[in-house]
C-alpha cells in the first residue's frame, strides 16, 4: 500500500512525562544595584522601589504580628500571598486573572522569591480561606502603615480634612443586596452604594464600606465615621468633614442624640462639619 505523503500526514506527537523543573527564583538583596531619575513612578519600572519602601516600613513584621490566620499554604507565605496581589495593584491589574500575565515576569517573581506564580484559583482558595476577623485586622494593618509612611516623610498634619460620600455601583444579573435607587447614568438598574472616606490634604482611602443599594441610614454613616476616626493617625488633633448635606450630613443630626458621637462636634451645614 501506497501512502501520499500530502495526504496522510503524521501529527506531532504531545510531549509525555513530568515537565521540567522551574529554574530557581532570582535573588534580589540589598545590594542589588537600582536607580530612579524620572519624576514619577510608572507601573512597569516602579516595583523594586516599591518593595524596597515596604520593606523597610516593616511590612513582612506588620503582616505576621496583625494578622492570625491558622490556614497555612504551601506554595507561597502569606506575606507572598499579599505582597503579590499588592503589587499586582500597584501595576494596574484589577482582577487576580490578570496575574497570569507576570506570573514568570523576573522582576515580580525575584521579589517574591519564587520560581512564578501560581495560578489564578490558587489565589482565590487563599482568600476564600481568611476568616472574617481578617478584614478588621487589615483595616489596622493599614492605620499602622499609614503612620509609619507619614513619619518616615514627616508629614505633620495637625488638622485634616475628611470627604465623605456614596457612589453607584451598577450590577447586572441577580446580585445579593442589588437595590433600584439613586443610578443616574444607568436609570432603574439595580446597583451597591458603598460609602467612602479620603482624607483631603494627602488624597489617601482612609475608610469604607461595601453596602446594598439602599440609601444609608444616620445609623450607618456614624458607625463609618466611627471606623474613620479611629483610623486617624494620632497626630493630627483637629478634623473637619464635607459630606452632602442633603443625605449624610442630614441624617447623621438626627442620630447625634442616639450615637456615641459628641452633638457639640457636628454642624448639619452645607458640605461642612467639624469635629475636634
Amino acid at each position: 500500500m501506497v501512502k501520499n505523503e500530502k495526504q496522510h500526514i503524521e501529527k506531532t506527537r504531545a510531549k509525555q512525562g513530568f515537565p521540567a523543573d522551574s529554574p530557581e527564583p532570582y535573588k534580589i538583596a540589598a545590594s542589588t544595584p537600582f536607580d530612579f531619575g524620572a519624576k514619577n513612578l510608572t507601573p512597569y519600572g516602579g516595583l523594586f522601589p516599591v518593595s524596597t519602601m515596604l520593606e523597610k516600613l516593616g511590612f513582612k513584621k506588620l503582616i505576621e504580628e496583625t494578622l492570625t490566620i491558622h490556614r497555612i499554604p504551601r506554595v507561597m507565605t502569606i506575606y507572598q500571598f499579599l505582597l503579590g496581589m499588592v503589587l499586582a495593584i500597584y501595576v494596574g491589574f484589577s482582577r487576580l486573572n490578570h496575574l497570569r500575565f507576570v506570573a514568570q515576569d523576573p522582576m515580580l517573581i525575584g521579589i517574591l522569591q519564587v520560581g512564578k506564580l501560581p495560578p489564578q484559583c490558587t489565589f482565590w482558595r487563599f482568600l476564600t480561606s481568611l476568616p472574617v476577623t481578617v478584614a478588621q485586622q487589615l483595616l489596622k494593618l493599614q492605620r499602622l502603615l499609614r503612620e509609619r509612611v507619614w513619619e518616615a516623610a514627616n508629614v505633620q498634619l495637625p488638622s485634616i480634612t475628611l470627604d465623605t460620600d456614596t457612589t453607584v455601583h451598577t450590577l447586572y444579573g441577580r446580585q445579593m443586596g442589588a437595590r433600584k435607587s439613586y443610578n443616574p447614568k444607568n436609570k432603574g438598574k439595580k446597583s451597591y452604594q458603598p460609602i467612602l472616606t479620603f482624607v483631603a490634604e494627602t488624597r489617601e482611602y482612609i475608610g469604607g464600606e461595601l453596602r446594598n443599594g439602599d440609601r444609608p441610614t444616620g445609623a450607618q454613616i456614624a458607625r463609618h465615621l466611627e471606623a474613620v476616626f479611629a483610623a486617624v493617625p494620632r497626630c493630627v488633633r483637629k478634623i473637619f468633614g464635607r459630606a452632602d448635606a442633603g443625605s449624610i450630613v442630614g441624617m447623621l443630626s438626627r442620630r447625634m442624640r442616639s450615637t456615641r458621637l459628641p452633638s457639640s462636634s457636628w454642624r448639619a451645614r452645607p458640605r461642612v462639619c467639624s469635629k475636634s
